[in-house]
């Protein structure tokens, strides 16, 4: 091994933090080598982002010595640890959805001519070069509303990577990419490597772990477990220190039994941009119809369009044989059905309340005592989700902002719950979740189909979407391409498929 290799850039000592009652991190030590990257796992709540934020100085540690590049530093917030050459990329991205792509890229650090004014030809070069060296085509001038979740990441990546960083940490950063993108990103992680860069993964993505990272580590209930290299080890070694128990099959059992076609989509187009074009299939009662396609495909559009958020230009929805044109997701939900969203925090949750009020919500007259919600119903309520879900809280008044990612995304789990859905549609169901509480989504999902609910689930993983679903409806640019029988396919057809309209 090189001394290079040996050389550490970063070094946690003893780091511990506390929220109220609850300890998040535990006396941990953590040692990143330069040039490398270092994996970070573990479940939902164990305390991976918490200790990126002490790092960060989006938190103060409580105890504990933070060592970057030979020197103990202390950072009072990240445009500190920005300027000192740490940078991360979130999980939830903060943008200024309404400026450019290069207001983004330079906001608080623009920079002047002489006279004192922003030069923004400066800007629009500097940021042109770094698109180019990294192998990005990006509008300069678009605003960051107008793009996808993945394209907004990617520029999120090159925002860190612009600040000349010692360290990145890239916290779930191909959440919501296609495996095109991913592939673009790793080479740029290869490139920042070799520059001499270390890059922190957080991921819950096992076969991107062992393809990208040069070590390991995995928190667990606020402790380090393990820390190896993943030439050392494998995928069981690895679950089975991040859950304390060892997952023999990545998917339980699909054996739910489909019925009848209860749910017909006929000739949908859609009125505005991104355009659907003639979309028709039937789902069956009880089946697990999967929706899956590019980045842009148009598969969130399609779910939307059920569900009479977006506006239809032609086309009918029916259900068990009676029109269900919805114009409003009130009327959705009247009529049985459910819709999970990609971009929880920004539609599918009160980021303000409490698992109480995120938990019922969406349920309000089934809570009521005569003219009053009871308080009590609804505790009640959440406390059995709470309970159904494995959600990591301290109890039913915890804001919902207090919770990781992946345990805000079964808090949205468990508010559709309630309703107990005749169609269940989910946009990217599994986002941000640990393997442990993927697996008991799964069997959720496969249980809601075993009991007669009809499950649509758009995933942008195709070992997910392969591994838990009856047929597969692939889209491209906006069409769709082919209906496949999940046990007949293989990840060749559904690529092909995908790129049909291109």
């Amino acid at each position: 091994m090189s001394d290079k290799q040996d050389d550490i850039v970063l070094s946690i000592q003893g780091m511990s933090k506390t929220f109220g009652r609850n300890r998040v991190l535990d006396h941990i030590n953590l040692n990143v080598r330069r040039g490398t990257v270092m994996g970070l796992m573990g479940e939902n709540g164990a305390g991976k982002s918490t200790m990126m934020k002490c790092l960060f100085g989006t938190y103060q540690k409580d105890e504990g010595t933070i060592i970057l590049d030979g020197r103990e530093v202390n950072f009072s917030g990240p445009k500190d640890a920005l300027e000192n050459g740490v940078a991360m990329v979130h999980q939830e991205l903060n943008q200024c959805l309404e400026r450019s792509v290069v207001d983004n890229l330079f906001l608080g650090r623009y920079p002047t001519n002489s006279l004192g004014v922003i030069d923004e030809g400066r800007m629009k070069k500097e940021a042109g070069d770094l698109f180019r060296k990294l192998g990005m085509t990006v509008n300069l001038t678009q605003p960051m509303k107008d793009m996808s979740v993945s394209q907004r990441q990617m520029c999120e990546i090159a925002k860190a990577i612009s600040y000349n960083a010692k360290v990145i940490v890239l916290d779930e950063p191909t959440s919501s990419l296609m495996t095109q993108e991913v592939d673009k990103l790793f080479k740029m992680m290869r490139m920042l490597k070799g520059q001499g860069i270390s890059l922190i993964y957080i991921s819950h993505k096992m076969d991107e772990i062992f393809e990208i990272c040069d070590d390991v580590s995995v928190l667990r209930d606020g402790n380090l477990v393990m820390t190896k290299k993943t030439s050392e080890t494998n995928m069981n070694e690895l679950i089975s220190a991040m859950v304390g128990r060892s997952l023999d099959n990545r998917f339980p059992p699909v054996d739910n039994k489909p019925g009848e076609p209860i749910l017909s989509i006929q000739h949908l187009s859609t009125k505005f941009e991104p355009h659907l074009v003639d979309i028709s299939f039937d789902v069956r009662q009880g089946e697990i119809f999967g929706l899956y396609g590019l980045v842009g495909a148009g598969r969130t559009e399609l779910l939307e369009t059920i569900f009479g958020v977006r506006t239809r230009a032609a086309g009918r929805v029916y259900f068990r044989d009676r029109l269900m044109n919805f114009s409003c997701a009130k009327d959705a939900m009247e009529h049985g059905f459910a819709l999970i969203t990609e971009e929880r925090k920004a539609n599918g949750l009160f980021m303000k309340g409490d698992l109480t009020f995120n938990t019922t919500i969406a349920n309000l007259d089934s809570y009521k005592n005569g003219f009053a919600l009871s308080d009590s119903k609804m505790v009640r309520a959440t406390n059995k989700e709470i309970k159904t879900m494995h959600t990591k809280c301290m109890g039913p008044d915890d804001l919902i902002s207090s919770l990781s990612g992946g345990n805000q995304q079964k808090v949205i789990f468990g508010k559709w719950l309630e309703r107990y859905p005749k169609v269940f549609m989910m946009d990217e169901p599994t986002r941000g979740i640990d393997v442990g509480a993927k697996y008991e989504i799964y069997e959720l999902i496969i249980d809601m189909a075993k009991h007669g609910t009809t499950v649509i689930v758009v995933s942008s993983e195709m070992p997910e979407i392969l591994g838990i679903t009856n047929r597969i409806g692939v889209m491209s640019n906006g069409h769709l391409s082919g209906i496949v029988n999940t046990k007949e396919t293989n990840q060749e057809e559904l690529l092909r498929l995908s790129a049909k309209y291109l």
